[in-house]
């Protein structure tokens, strides 16, 4: 195997790298898993009962960046609506300058608290960016405009948050063909080996995307079994083409809100240049400033892929060596902290050029 990405050089003396930060925190997470058994009676990963008295459920905001998902979007507020969540919860969505009936679809919605309309494309990191500053919750979950999510996740979510961990969820990608818009897909569960962190059986004879490595002969990798729930992805450590920042996706993942302010929330330039990392470098510098990356799963919802997924793959594979670069940029660059005033302002000014729907 070649390694075509080599690793951040130091800044000088006494600064450091955000890739080196990485290199000192581990993702130790038992003792958080351990403690929510012991006092639920529940396993970690198995469904939360509806009825479960719970002493302290931490509030959530459910932020959805929407551009475009009008073909789906009726689908994946319906399911927020049937959660069996006993407590109140926000739902955002910041639609991003769509050109179809996203934006009617989430106005109409009884399930959504809050619409917000981007003049001019800005990309998903922006569109995150300005739900967090909306939020109101302690906890955030991140959820794509075009993921399903059964009744149960909601409250597995909000009874596990708290302010130190990262809770992940996984995705089942499901065909335009077999959903047609959202039509009866909850009927099934969705698989969590459908994940490419569960199961990923990468391509051999060209080089992976992440680090440029490239595989001689076939591997069956298990990325979630093989690095015990990513506890063995702590101190910088990789699977392959995985590491620690690359599980935190955010298709399906919770966040304390008060961490995302802290470190400045997502880079905006992501959404400029193209597709991807957006997400990995927000869980990088979480993962910096000390919290845990904690999967659920259980937590597994529908990914409904568009009509035309093909082609937007192909847009998105397209952008992606610039979006790699920018993501090593950053990795250089020293941790950010400190940053709540100064994103929650940007924000603020952001908003006046955008749309209140509801």
């Amino acid at each position: 195997m070649a390694r075509r990405t080599a690793p951040p050089p130091r800044l000088g003396v006494g600064v450091t790298t955000l890739h080196e930060e990485l290199m000192h925190r581990n993702n130790l997470h038992t003792s958080s898993t351990r403690s929510w058994e012991a006092v639920s009676g529940v396993g970690w990963h198995a469904p939360t009962p509806s009825c479960l008295p719970l002493a302290a459920v931490r509030t959530l905001s459910v932020v959805i960046p929407a551009h475009n998902v009008g073909y789906c979007l009726s689908a994946v507020l319906d399911a927020l609506e049937g959660q069996h969540h006993r407590y109140k919860f926000e739902v955002i969505v910041v639609d991003d300058a769509s050109t179809d009936v996203t934006a009617a679809v989430a106005v109409q919605h009884p399930i959504v608290t809050t619409v917000l309309r981007i003049p001019e494309r800005a990309g998903a990191a922006t569109a995150r960016n300005l739900g967090t500053a909306l939020a109101r919750g302690q906890t955030v979950l991140y959820l794509d405009g075009d993921m399903v999510l059964p009744p149960h996740v909601i409250t597995d979510i909000a009874a596990r948050a708290t302010d130190t961990t990262v809770l992940v969820g996984f995705r089942h990608n499901l065909p335009y063909d077999l959903h047609q818009g959202g039509r009866g897909v909850l009927a099934g569960h969705p698989d969590l080996a459908a994940d490419h962190r569960v199961v990923w059986r990468p391509p051999v004879g060209r080089p992976l995307l992440y680090t440029g490595i490239t595989l001689d002969k076939r591997f069956d990798g298990r990325p979630l079994d093989h690095t015990r729930d990513f506890l063995d992805l702590g101190y910088g450590r990789r699977y392959v083409d995985w590491d620690l920042p690359r599980m935190v996706v955010t298709a399906l993942v919770a966040v304390p809100r008060s961490a995302v302010l802290d470190v400045g929330g997502f880079d905006p330039e992501f959404g400029r240049i193209g597709w991807g990392m957006e997400d990995t470098y927000l869980g990088a510098c979480l993962i910096a400033a000390g919290l845990l990356i904690i999967p659920l799963r259980q937590a597994v919802g529908f990914h409904l892929d568009p009509p035309d997924s093909d082609q937007q793959w192909r847009h998105k594979l397209a952008s992606w060596p610039d979006t790699l670069a920018r993501y090593w940029d950053l990795m250089r660059r020293p941790t950010p902290t400190g940053n709540s005033q100064g994103f929650l302002a940007e924000m603020t000014e952001l908003l006046r050029s955008c749309e209140v729907l509801r």
